[in-house]
């Protein structure tokens, strides 16, 4: 198994191979974790408040990463797969809404400026604090180098074409609320949308979309993830709405699966009831093709068969997250 980083409301957890666990940051509010695989690898983790922090030694030991954001809400975290030299942009997203970027792991940052002066940048909002909105999710293209999707929480995805210094608008149909994009590098111009106004694909880089819906009786959308090794095979976690996706009092959550032009089903095999379990967190491991974990409230759950079953890992589970929900899980590989 490969190690796994995993953003609760309150700690970093490491995952290891062996099942060993380890908190991390505890006390800070965790927004969003990335891994840059190319520097041994490093991990990165965002939070309200505390700034960004990294990790050069597989999570042990975290130190900020550099000053700019201490006292800010960072709200997502990305590394593209191309960049200056030898190494990816790292993106950081805040609320209110302003991206940035850095070349050095975070030790200096540029903000990418313009995109809020889009048309609809002035219908942003984020209802439980309508007078704000933010950065909810970074997406650098895998295959097409300087290109970049942002979804801002809540009003569009937008795009880049170059890098951040110029953005292009939502288009006619696209989602409005994304909470998680995915590409595929095996599907140039694939996008996978899992958003509050449901669930969302392109096929020619968000020019144009559909709403594939057969079978998907639960239209609030979180998180999203794709077969490394098959762009149509796609798995979604879900709730019946935002009252029930986060707050494990009245949770109530599902995940479902779709394969080709086929409709979705449910792939619950195995997860804990649907029932008082937050909605989870989904990552696909690139080093094992077919392997998927899904991390919530009740631990941390992997399917060898990319959602037709699943078990919990054998982990001590602390009794203080079975009242959390995972915000993000990634898997820590290199190359």
């Amino acid at each position: 198994m490969t190690p796994l980083l995993v953003a609760m409301e309150d700690r970093v957890l490491l995952v290891q191979p062996d099942g060993a666990l380890e908190q991390q940051l505890v006390g800070n509010d965790v927004t969003s974790v990335a891994v840059d695989p190319r520097r041994t690898p490093r991990l990165y983790a965002g939070t309200d408040g505390a700034g960004i922090w990294r990790s050069d030694d597989g999570g042990h030991r975290w130190d900020p990463a550099g000053e700019l954001f201490r006292g800010r809400d960072v709200t997502a975290l990305a590394v593209s797969a191309s960049g200056p030299g030898d190494t990816g942009w790292l993106y950081a997203g805040t609320e209110p809404s302003a991206l940035f970027r850095s070349h050095d792991g975070g030790d200096t940052w540029e903000e990418l400026t313009g995109f809020q002066a889009l048309p609809s940048a002035s219908t942003w909002s984020f209802p439980p604090r309508p007078d704000t909105h933010h950065v909810r999710w970074i997406a650098p293209d895998p295959a097409v180098p300087d290109r970049l999707f942002v979804a801002i929480e809540a009003g569009a995805l937008i795009r880049s074409r170059d890098g951040g210094r110029t953005w292009e608008d939502r288009t006619r149909g696209s989602p409005y609320d994304t909470h998680t994009l995915a590409l595929h590098p095996q599907a140039p111009g694939r996008l996978y949308s899992a958003a509050g106004d449901g669930y969302f694909e392109s096929r020619d880089g968000g020019e144009t979309w559909k709403r594939p819906r057969a079978g998907l009786e639960h239209g609030y959308l979180v998180g999203v993830t794709v077969h490394p090794e098959d762009p149509e095979t796609v798995l979604v976690s879900a709730a019946p709405g935002p009252w029930k996706a986060y707050a494990s009092r009245g949770a109530e959550s599902y995940v479902y699966r779709r394969t080709r032009d086929g409709r979705w089903t449910t792939a619950g095999m195995g997860l804990p009831e649907a029932r008082g379990t937050t909605v989870s967190a989904l990552a696909a491991s690139r080093a094992e093709p077919g392997t998927v974990f899904a991390a919530n409230n009740r631990g941390i759950f992997t399917s060898g068969n990319f959602g037709l079953t699943w078990e919990r890992l054998r982990i001590s589970w602390p009794d203080e997250l079975q009242t959390q929900w995972a915000a993000a899980i990634v898997c820590v590989e290199t190359g």
